[in-house]
């Protein structure tokens, strides 16, 4: 017997204040473009707020919706238990501590229902004790805070991530890749390209694809023994390589990669290796509580002083200022 008009899945998307409206868009329009391409309400969504009011996300806009927790809760044991539920975070979320939340994701994740994060969402996952041990994404500016944070999850800086029942995406456009990747799911491949047409995109992004642009183009260089060195550097920032281990590595001596740094990058190695440590240690700093000293240990400083030292360097304010004026502005 044919499923054709039969609901393929209910989704309920909670918002949190200053959730991403870029992510949340990029999560809904696939789903109303697959409906439209399918003849009928495959999918079916309502949204959600703590306490039933609107949300405000990010960018100031007020978004209204149609169940508060409550609601939600009392769903959960009749015919309008949805079979998703998608969190959908943003910006100041590293903090958020609902409790109450957080016991209503675990009841519906232990009665089948599937979870999913969009952009930082993964925080209130994790935050709800549902990560654990499952691989998960997020947005690449918040990863070093969360996997410093939650270091049970398995995080990977993936456009998404689907681990059994949870859906885990970085946010952005990402979100779309995800969702088209869940309708792939139930649809055949003629549908999702029918979706992929009218939402003016040629394919569905792997998990894998990156998140950030590629070093040739974010940097602007083209050299790719300086571009291997960077990708070095980048994965040792908690155990710096010497210059000596790096000039073994890519085959080079140290004056030669003096040399190539001083003309691509208008700096020596050993300072941008620094820089790049320090901008670890800031997203530290601003998206986790760990204590400065770990902060330091984490980011391949010897000790605390001489990490504040050339922190304030860089920056013209010490660690402790950095984090204080962050706590300001989130009171603000």
């Amino acid at each position: 017997m044919s499923d054709e008009g039969v609901c393929k899945r209910s989704i309920v998307f909670f918002l949190i204040p200053d959730f991403t409206m870029m992510a949340f868009a990029a999560a809904l329009e696939p789903l109303r473009s697959a409906n439209r391409m399918a003849g009928y309400q495959a999918y079916q969504w309502r949204l959600a707020s703590v306490d039933g009011g609107p949300v405000q996300a990010s960018n100031g806009v007020e978004v209204a919706v149609g169940s508060s927790l409550a609601d939600e809760r009392r769903k959960m044991t009749n015919h309008e238990r949805p079979s998703m539920v998608i969190v959908c975070g943003g910006l100041n979320i590293e903090n958020y501590a609902n409790k109450t939340v957080f016991a209503w994701l675990r009841e519906e994740y232990n009665r089948g229902v599937a979870l999913g994060g969009l952009c930082t969402a993964a925080h209130v996952l994790a935050a709800a004790g549902l990560l654990a041990d499952k691989r998960c994404a997020i947005h690449w500016e918040n990863l070093p805070g969360f996997a410093e944070k939650y270091p049970k999850a398995n995080v990977f800086a993936d456009l998404f991530e689907i681990d059994q029942n949870v859906y885990t995406c970085a946010g952005g456009t990402a979100a779309m890749d995800m969702m088209l990747k869940l309708i792939g799911e139930d649809f055949d491949d003629g549908l999702i390209n029918r979706v992929c047409e009218q939402l003016l995109t040629d394919r569905v992004r792997s998990p894998s694809d990156r998140q950030r642009l590629p070093l040739r183009a974010r940097l602007g260089v083209q050299n790719s023994k300086v571009l291997t060195i960077i990708e070095l550097m980048e994965a040792h920032l908690s155990e710096p390589l010497s210059l000596i281990e790096i000039a073994e590595n890519v085959g080079l001596s140290r004056r030669q990669i003096e040399r190539l740094f001083r003309q691509e990058m208008g700096r020596s190695p050993a300072r941008y290796y620094l820089e790049i440590r320090l901008d670890r240690a800031r997203h530290l700093l601003i998206q986790s509580s760990m204590p400065v000293v770990e902060v330091a240990v984490a980011c391949g400083f010897v000790s605390a002083s001489h990490f504040s030292k050339c922190y304030r360097e860089l920056y013209a304010r010490s660690p402790q200022q950095e984090r204080a004026d962050r706590k300001q502005l989130l009171a603000a």
